[in-house]
């Protein structure tokens, strides 16, 4: 029998299978709305059948987006925007989440087909980014942020706090945090891009400070009844993988005191010269499972598990509880139909493929 295709609960949320479509930006909104392309985008990939539907990082502020074409939700009217969305996801019996997020010093960039680079200040669309020190990621994105003040770090964790209540109000049942990536959270937290010598940096203490006061403020306005998440960058694979982990560890056991019901495992970008294992597999799923067993935490990942027999075999072995699949979502939004019918998972446990479509799928 299948254990990918198990129920998965946490809280008062019971996914219908551990299959999961992680964040994946659009780029398809203008100034931070939902466009009927996002509406489309994640009804089709609730009704092919994940348990868990993830909406991309949605900027709590307008300087926090990567592009100028990303979701936002720093405003009311924004968040009403998502209303339908969500309304869709559930009708299709998905679990609807959202990833809020601040992109820091990768902010205001080209979409990727359009360069993913940094926008010219001459370019009307510029805007000035943000984070933790006044130091460039480099490569395509050579720009040199303003080092946050006080009052900028206090305003951010506000941003945070109240794009989770909006999120709420929207209907969200799943709020994922995005500290990954080397966006702004990642950021401070990354010893390559945090340079600060005041309770913002130096020490892995001071380092996590803007992390954990920012997760446990959005825990106080957050349900206990519903999930709060998190996706982190446990790694950079850009020297000891293991010195990496042992922070990760400790960082995680301390995030799970502030109130985090479960981690999103994931790299952390925070260097253009980072050589990560793209060629293998499900790659994260070892690295995964030493959160998940050293910290006492349920966790997902992403990267390489969008094959039937890999994404079973990461649950099996329990080194994930839940799979992320993203791009073999967007080349098929019924992966999880073709999963079940790869791992011969018998109905009605996987009946999820919509009647219009299994009368010609399944008759011939």
């Amino acid at each position: 029998m299948s254990v990918l295709f198990e129920p998965f609960t946490l809280k008062s949320v019971t996914l219908r299978n551990r299959i999961a479509v992680p964040p994946m930006c659009q780029y398809s909104a203008t100034d931070g709305q939902v466009a009927d392309w996002h509406l489309q985008n994640y009804a089709s990939q609730a009704r092919g059948g994940a348990g868990l539907v993830i909406v991309e990082a949605t900027a709590v502020a307008p300087e926090g987006r990567i592009t100028p074409n990303c979701l936002g939700i720093w405003s009311d009217e924004l968040a009403q925007g998502f209303v339908p969305m969500v309304q869709a996801i559930k009708a299709h019996g998905s679990v609807p989440g959202i990833q809020i997020a601040h992109a820091g010093r990768k902010a205001n960039a080209n979409r990727p087909w359009e360069g993913d680079d940094h926008i010219s200040a001459d370019d009307p669309r510029y805007w000035e980014t943000i984070a933790p020190s006044a130091i460039a990621f480099g490569n395509n994105l050579p720009r040199t942020p303003r080092a946050m003040e006080l009052d900028d770090i206090a305003r951010v964790k506000a941003d945070f706090v109240a794009a989770a209540r909006r999120a709420l109000d929207a209907g969200f049942e799943w709020l994922e945090l995005h500290f990954a990536h080397g966006y702004l959270a990642q950021s401070f937290f990354s010893k390559d891009a945090n340079q600060r010598t005041d309770a913002y940096g130096g020490s892995f203490e001071n380092r996590s400070r803007f992390l954990r006061e920012t997760l446990a403020a959005v825990r106080r306005v957050w349900p206990e009844k519903f999930p709060l998440t998190m996706r982190f960058g446990v790694t950079e694979f850009n020297g000891s993988i293991d010195e990496d982990m042992e922070e990760a560890v400790t960082l995680t056991r301390l995030f799970k005191d502030d109130g985090l019901d479960f981690m999103s495992v994931s790299i952390g970008f925070s260097t253009p010269q980072a050589q990560i294992p793209w060629a293998t597999k499900g790659f994260m799923g070892p690295i995964a499972k030493r959160i998940r067993d050293e910290a006492g935490l349920p966790v997902a990942s992403a990267w390489g598990f969008g094959y039937p027999d890999v994404a079973e075999a990461a649950v099996r072995n329990a080194e994930l509880d839940v799979v992320m699949v993203g791009k073999a979502h967007l080349a098929n939004p019924h992966w999880a139909y073709e999963a079940a019918r790869a791992l011969q998972v018998e109905r009605p446990s996987w009946a999820t493929l919509p009647a219009p479509h299994a009368h010609w799928l399944e008759r011939y």
